[in-house]
């Protein structure tokens, strides 16, 4: 269900691309790649996510991308596992991966931020709880994204 949800997202976002100004009849020269960030690269839905973005399923078949994968240092080794599955795939549109816990690499002049890393509600957590600690997360990434990455990005 969620990846069908990301999926949707996923092809919301390309249209949207396409009907404002980066290829309006599917582009037939490769455009400069741009990078995309990911939060939560090496959990289950960015986990989803990284693969299809690598198959061009966000940006379209002619769109190249360089991923900015982003998650918390103890699970540093996980997303390098994740950085080399990603170049196991050889996908066309991949041009580079940068693959980091530290903030000040990962939001480097992004130009897309997909930010679905987030504390998971543990036992006993009131939703109220959950929502108070991603709070806290996602205006820290907020600060990141403001010191850190183009002007022009888009969340």
């Amino acid at each position: 269900m969620e990846t069908k949800n990301s999926l949707r997202r996923l092809k919301l976002i390309r249209n949207q691309l396409k009907t404002s100004n980066q290829c309006p009849n599917e582009c037939s020269k490769p455009a400069d790649p741009v990078r995309v960030l990911v939060t939560g690269a090496a959990g289950q839905i960015g986990y989803a996510l990284n693969f299809m973005i690598g198959q061009g399923r966000m940006f379209g078949p002619n769109q190249s991308v360089i991923l900015h994968l982003f998650d918390l240092p103890m699970v540093e080794q996980v997303l390098k596992g994740v950085a080399m599955e990603i170049n196991d795939c050889a996908f066309d549109l991949v041009k580079g991966i940068v693959y980091t816990s530290n903030p000040e690499v990962a939001f480097k002049d992004i130009d897309f931020g997909i930010f679905c890393g987030a504390r998971p509600r543990g036992p006993g957590m009131e939703r109220k709880d959950l929502l108070e600690a991603n709070s806290k997360i996602f205006e820290e990434q907020g600060k990141y994204l403001e010191k850190y990455a183009k002007k022009t990005v888009k969340v």
